[in-house]
């Protein structure tokens, strides 16, 4: 499948729901706001929406739509940035006429009968949208591409990630040449409250670092007790990252109890270390140095951590010859 064969698909229907990955990050609410906002600017006979769980942290990009069971059994489903069933928000893109997967993720699709547009490559399931219209010599809205770029300056950690390539910096040049509010996105990643502020210290006085260089954040329920009204998410993804930047850690993980599911949920993060397929090893997946896995306790996670250390050992001795 190509970029011509999704507009192609999309130009078949009158009516598109747009859905993505549970517990959003700014690449997936970017990604269906961002096509949601080209299709209408490029059609104007289409009705598109766009639906799943909300993410605290990310409100300020937008919200989902109401949409109703008839509406979806009659329309496109789209769904971005995942390719596996079970971690899709929403389960009735099962009711659609039709699925289209877009992803960027090292993950198989197992969404029965679904077209599947995948590019490993590309640093952002945005970068793949952004892409696309770029090809296609499309138009978007300027709050459509604030949210695409968003998605892309996340994904790529800040342009800094090693799957970064000169086409995540065209496809930000395109986004800015219709209006992408650079501004707005970089205000809500990086001010925050003085409590907010707080809560980091006190994570950053929490993490703990193996001789072999890496670093890890046990958030237990008696830690997140004492932040009972802070989402799951702030902590879960929020605070992995406190542990990187430091010269002696090269893997860092934050593992965040989940009392809704009786989980665990890892998040991992490396400094030029593919890790993703340890991750994969634990049912997880994601980016080479960006993914995650969801444990049954912590005793799997020492597991991970344990994975971790070797894979540490293993990449210093590569760096000694």
């Amino acid at each position: 499948m190509n970029y011509n064969d999704i507009w192609s698909l999309i130009n078949r229907y009158d009516s598109i729901v747009i859905f993505r990955h549970k517990r959003p990050d700014l690449d997936a609410l970017g990604s269906q706001i961002g096509l949601s906002q080209a299709i209408s600017k490029n059609f104007n006979n289409k009705e598109v929406y766009i639906v799943g769980d909300m993410s605290q942290r990310y409100s300020f990009i937008g919200k989902m739509d109401d949409v109703s069971d008839d509406i979806i059994s009659s329309s496109l489903a789209i769904i971005c940035d995942v390719s596996v069933a079970e971690m899709v928000s929403d389960e009735r893109y099962k009711q659609a006429k039709e699925v289209l997967v877009i992803d960027h993720h090292k993950n198989e699709c197992n969404i029965p009968n679904a077209f599947v547009y995948s590019d490993t490559t590309k640093v952002a399931c945005a970068e793949i949208i952004s892409d696309m219209l770029l090809n296609l010599n499309l138009e978007i809205t300027a709050y459509g591409a604030t949210a695409l770029y968003g998605g892309i300056v996340t994904d790529s950690g800040r342009f800094q990630y090693p799957n970064t390539t000169k086409t995540t910096f065209l496809v930000a040049s395109y986004l800015l040449s219709f209006g992408a509010d650079i501004d707005f996105i970089y205000e809500h990643l990086y001010v925050e409250t003085l409590e907010q502020r707080l809560m980091k210290n006190y994570f950053s006085s929490l993490f703990q670092i193996t001789e072999e260089g890496v670093a890890y954040l046990k958030s237990t329920k008696e830690v997140l007790a004492k932040y009972p009204n802070v989402p799951f998410f702030d902590i879960s993804r929020g605070m992995v990252n406190l542990m990187a930047g430091v010269e002696e850690i090269i893997i860092w993980c934050n593992f965040t109890y989940d009392s809704e599911n009786d989980k665990v949920i890892g998040e991992f993060r490396s400094r030029g270390v593919e890790i993703v397929d340890i991750a994969k090893e634990f049912g997880g997946g994601g980016h080479p140095c960006a993914c995650g896995a969801t444990l049954a306790n912590y005793e799997e996670a020492d597991l991970v951590i344990e994975a971790f250390k070797r894979r540490a050992i293993e990449y210093k001795m590569r760096l000694v010859k």
